[in-house]
């Protein structure tokens, strides 16, 4: 699995773009904590604070695909620098203007995540063009999909550093820079700079006229629901059964079922149709939801959650690969956006939806919504066969029949 791994990253410009897209999401990460830390600090009462870190990524979700199909008309290094530059000084205006007055915190809280550049998407639509062959992108997409659980674990520590180290007005500061040090790692590289999407055709709903994309939007959607309960459901069993670190446990433990599932996943050769697959994985991660109602131990239940993890990474790096056979042409950093937008959407409902449930009847009530989103989900799949269908790719003669590009790029250049 690690050689496999290792030559993937060898590839020219691979683990500069993996990383480079990596530091500028860590913002994704960072900002929900580090905005509500300096809110507070500042006398923002909790309801504030909140507010303005769920307006934040509310933003975040709004400005993703709008961005995206800037970038899939006019490029990357244009739009992304630009962006990642606006939502830094959305991040900095906050910091020195604190909750008030309360009408510029709105402004910069929304321009730091309404400009928030399509990172996430931009390097998905990176890879086929850098890797070449399907085998090998469905590999990326694997430890794309699995790096993000890493995301999530550094991103809190690194801003409890920067509070530790120099204020919580630092942490803000910080969560703009490192989005724009990682916007200008990925920009300068050649890849990015030559990549040019498809010709498209002229279409106000862009990505969204694909049938097969609105369906793996709404799985999408529910899987989202599904991230955001299972958070909020660690916390009220956590809450029970001894305060927060019981929380960060379980979902640690899910993180790193994730992780497994995705490098395992990424490190085996598939020849099924990614169609038929995902549905395959859907069905895998819809199961391992509903054993967390039982709500066992401490020690039972972080293996429950690790469970429940594994099919995640899995299912999420197939829908990539069946996201890029679908978005049409001249639309794939708009279509992946749509995706970021998607599960975004769905986590914070699904985070509210826990809540609600957990209020009323506990950690078993908020697990349940997490079964219910995945369950949705697979359903929401299962039921769509006939348009989630495997696309006429021949029609599209710059991929072969996989969905693979050949590079476009000098790959003399390099990394």
């Amino acid at each position: 699995m690690a050689s496999g791994y290792g030559d993937l990253l060898r590839t020219p410009y691979a683990a500069r773009l993996l990383g480079g897209t990596l530091l500028g999401r860590l913002p994704n990460a960072m900002a929900a904590l580090a905005v509500v830390l300096f809110l507070r600090s500042q006398g923002a009462g909790y309801g504030l604070a909140g507010t303005l870190s769920a307006l934040y990524g509310l933003a975040v979700a709004v400005g993703q695909p709008l961005l995206g199909r800037m970038v899939d008309r006019r490029g990357q290094p244009r739009v992304m620098t630009g962006a990642a530059l606006l939502s830094a000084a959305g991040f900095v205006l906050l910091a020195v203007t604190g909750p008030s007055p309360l009408p510029l915190a709105v402004l910069a809280v929304v321009l730091a995540g309404v400009a928030t550049p399509p990172l996430e998407g931009g390097l998905r639509a990176l890879w086929p063009t850098v890797l070449g062959e399907a085998e090998r992108v469905q590999k990326a997409y694997a430890l794309d999909a699995a790096a993000q659980e890493v995301l999530f674990t550094v991103g809190p520590l690194l801003v409890s550093a920067a509070v530790a180290a120099v204020s919580q007005a630092a942490a803000v500061v910080l969560t703009g820079a490192l989005c724009v040090a990682g916007t200008l790692v990925v920009v300068t590289a050649l890849p990015s700079r030559q990549w040019r999407a498809e010709r498209r055709e002229a279409h106000w709903l862009g990505a969204l006229r694909s049938r097969g994309l609105a369906v793996l939007l709404a799985a999408c959607f529910f899987l989202g629901i599904a991230l955001g309960a299972i958070s909020l459901a660690a916390v009220a069993y956590g809450d029970a059964h001894g305060g927060g670190p019981v929380a960060a446990v379980l979902l640690a433990a899910n993180g790193a079922g994730a992780l497994a599932g995705g490098l395992a996943y990424g490190a085996r050769q598939w020849d099924s149709v990614p169609e038929r697959r995902l549905r395959a994985l859907s069905v895998g991660l819809a199961v391992c939801y509903p054993p967390l109602l039982l709500v066992p131990g401490v020690l039972w239940t972080a293996l429950l959650a690790a469970l429940a993890g594994i099919f995640l990474a899995p299912t999420l790096a197939c829908g990539f690969l069946v996201v890029d056979r679908h978005a049409p042409a001249g639309t794939v950093t708009e279509a992946f956006s749509w995706v970021v937008t998607a599960v975004g959407v769905g986590a914070a409902l699904g985070t509210a939806a826990a809540g609600l449930a957990a209020q009323h009847g506990g950690a078993r009530a908020g697990f349940a919504v997490a079964a219910a989103g995945g369950a949705v989900a697979c359903a929401v799949l299962l039921s769509t066969g006939r348009i989630l269908t495997p696309p006429n790719l021949e029609s599209r003669p710059e991929k072969d029949r996989n969905g693979a590009l050949q590079p476009r790029f000098s790959t003399t250049h390099q990394a």
